[in-house]
């Protein structure tokens, strides 16, 4: 039986049985069904769709008990069902959202108030993918010395963006010293894309070493070092992962492989960048993400934009067995309140 070959009585059936595992995290039985007032079904009958969901794969036992519980293709259907979340525009949710994300703040600081509102409001783990840092303007930076033949490099991205790297030199640099460095490059790279401040250091390191001294040849080379990962980095923001523990009774192998893969961020990351481009709230049931440590969990992400551009994900992360009638519209909500406080 196929999602199309549902009648509508099994649809029916199977979204109030999903709605009330989701409610009350039991196995639900026919007796029970037939106590919903959305149910017109003889216990019988219900027991006949039961078995007919079941052996389409779309509900099973967890136990020899007579309930059943949604499978991953269960939840998919349930989830496909759900009103559209821009019909919850109006909620008092906007104002609430509103209220904690700030247009003064810096983009990092934007994402940072968006994981923690998802998770607070969401009681599951809330993700901000950051935007591509290649469209950051440089404003000024500064070299500090440390300890051990180490710089800080202190930059200063478009307005109000804030970022540190430590770099190894060669040798110790006096304060003087660096002082120059910095004001060398600022005097040359100040205002311009960060891109274009990577490709003009490898350009100058290429082309200039007969016409500029040791100590900005120094400079250059210490702006590329700590401008690689700024350029490249995908980074995401993440919140709330303690909430997971309180959800759902996982297996402490579950947990501590996605709290890993958190820390390691690559393979998180990578999927949340193949939704920058995705047409809306994006869910993924279980072992629809391909990545085996998400295999127990849901995701629902959404790109925010500038002013038209997908520049960036948000998301929440919980047990397939989340509210996903709460949860997606406000994932959908806070994606486009986002998109506001981002543009220019």
């Amino acid at each position: 039986m196929s999602s199309k070959e549902l009648s509508e009585r099994s649809f029916d059936l199977l979204k109030t049985l999903v709605s009330k595992y989701i409610r009350d995290g039991l196995p639900v039985g026919s007796k029970t069904l037939s106590g919903e007032n959305s149910i017109s079904l003889s216990p019988a009958t219900i027991r006949n769709i039961m078995a007919e969901l079941e052996e389409a794969g779309y509900i099973r036992s967890p136990h020899k008990s007579a309930g059943r519980i949604p499978t991953n293709s269960g939840y998919r259907l349930f989830v496909d069902s759900l009103v559209s979340a821009s019909e919850t525009q109006d909620s008092p949710l906007v104002d609430l959202l509103k209220g904690h994300l700030s247009k003064n703040l810096s983009s990092k600081g934007l994402a940072e108030s968006a994981s923690n509102l998802l998770s607070n409001i969401t009681q599951q783990a809330g993700l901000v993918l950051l935007p591509k840092n290649n469209n950051l303007s440089f404003r000024h930076l500064e070299f500090l010395p440390l300890s051990g033949c180490r710089i800080l490099v202190i930059f200063v991205l478009d307005e109000h963006e804030v970022q540190n790297r430590i770099i190894q030199t060669n040798r110790d640099y006096s304060k003087i010293e660096l002082q120059k460095a910095s004001a060398f490059i600022n005097q040359n790279y100040s205002g311009k894309e960060l891109s274009l401040v990577r490709d003009g250091l490898i350009k100058s390191m290429r082309d200039d070493k007969s016409i500029i001294d040791s100590l900005m040849q120094s400079a250059i080379d210490f702006t590329s070092k700590a401008l690689k990962d700024i350029s490249t980095q995908a980074e995401y923001l993440v919140a709330g992962q303690e909430n997971l523990l309180s959800n759902e009774v996982y297996d402490l192998k579950q947990i501590k492989d996605l709290f890993d893969a958190f820390q390691q961020k690559k393979d998180i990351a990578h999927l949340m960048e193949r939704c920058i481009h995705g047409d809306g709230v994006q869910i993924f049931i279980g072992q629809e993400s391909g990545y085996e440590v998400l295999d127990d969990f849901s995701l629902v992400t959404a790109p925010y934009y500038q002013p038209s551009e997908a520049i960036g994900v948000l998301g929440v992360i919980g047990p397939t067995r989340m509210a996903y009638q709460r949860i997606v519209p406000i994932v959908d909500i806070t994606a486009k309140l986002l998109s506001t406080k981002t543009k220019n």
